[in-house]
């Protein structure tokens, strides 16, 4: 392997930072949005009861509350960041929940009121499959000829029987699906993996690599399974704990640079790990912060002298 990677810099997977940087010539965070929005999983369109481990709680930053306008919302995150870095652009994510799932006019009328907000250069739309109607897709088409527009799917596993268990309410097909459409309509795609769900072995985990590097997916995030309260997971977990796998640090890092290796290297990799609220977190509590993980992976990698995509199309 040359110095220079693949992706042009010497972490050894393709990360998330160094490409939005490369992109836009410039640093860009992305502002989480909670505009309010429920899921077809919840309503009965679906399903009831929403995916098993779900408690949007667990990732919505304290300025994401949904009685807050979107430019309220854009203006508070921005102020976290203006002192520190007071150059950098933002892209504006709809993260809680299905954030494509409402009439079109609604839909249209929150995006361009995000996208009206001074160093807004983009949106990033976090949705489920299963709610992704053509003419939305074709209304992100126009928007991205000025915009950045990206779709962040919950991909959560590509396994039939695993997406049944955690009642996720769509098929990996669905998925699938979705996919090709939105890469067909030219729009860039994000994915969402949980690691260690009930029932998935390690091969299993991994396998995912294989499947989703077969696919035009531009983004991808990994996290590890977090036992959360107020899930449905989390109850199960809390009345018989010895039930469920609990992955220790050392042991997912392993997994994620076993799966790394395998991905397919144009995939940029936005995340690793994922934290939780201390006071909802029932397990795993690893003491470590997220870019702690990010750092003990690629020390790890640089070590062994391997990289993302190293055995790509070796399985």
């Amino acid at each position: 392997m040359s110095e220079k990677y693949l992706w042009g810099h010497n972490n050894p997977f393709n990360d998330y930072s160094n490409f939005l940087r490369n992109k836009f010539n410039n640093r860009v965070q992305k502002l989480s949005l909670n505009v309010g929005f429920t899921c077809p999983n919840r309503d009965g369109s679906r399903g009831t009861g929403g995916c098993t481990f779900c408690n949007n709680n667990t990732f919505n930053p304290d300025y994401c509350e949904p009685g807050m306008s979107i430019t309220n919302q854009l203006n508070t995150g921005i102020s976290f960041f203006r002192d520190r870095y007071p150059e950098q652009l933002y892209l504006a994510y709809f993260q809680a929940y299905t954030n494509t799932y409402g009439p079109l006019d609604q839909l249209e009328q929150m995006y361009e009121e995000a996208l009206k907000h001074p160093g807004i250069v983009g949106l990033v739309v976090g949705t489920r499959p299963d709610c992704l109607p053509d003419e939305l897709i074709e209304y992100f088409m126009k928007l991205q000829k000025d915009y950045y527009v990206v779709v962040e799917l919950g991909i959560e596993s590509t396994n039939e029987e695993t997406l049944k268990i955690v009642n996720r309410g769509h098929t990996f097909e669905e998925t699938r699906e979705a996919i090709l459409k939105l890469n067909e309509a030219g729009l860039p795609i994000g994915g969402h993996l949980i690691m260690g769900l009930p029932g998935e072995s390690n091969e299993v985990m991994l396998s995912h690599a294989d499947v989703l590097s077969g696919l035009p997916l531009n983004y991808l995030k990994l996290h590890q399974l977090q036992y959360v309260k107020g899930s449905a997971l989390g109850k199960k977990f809390q009345s018989n704990p010895d039930g469920y796998r609990v992955l220790d640090p050392d042991e997912y890092i392993e997994i994620v640079i076993d799966f790394l290796e395998r991905l397919n290297p144009s995939i940029v990799v936005e995340r690793l790990a994922s934290q939780a609220p201390y006071n909802l977190l029932l397990a795993p509590r690893w003491g470590l912060k997220n870019f702690q993980v990010v750092e003990i992976v690629r020390k790890r990698m640089l070590a062994r002298n391997t990289w993302q995509g190293r055995l790509f199309n070796a399985y």
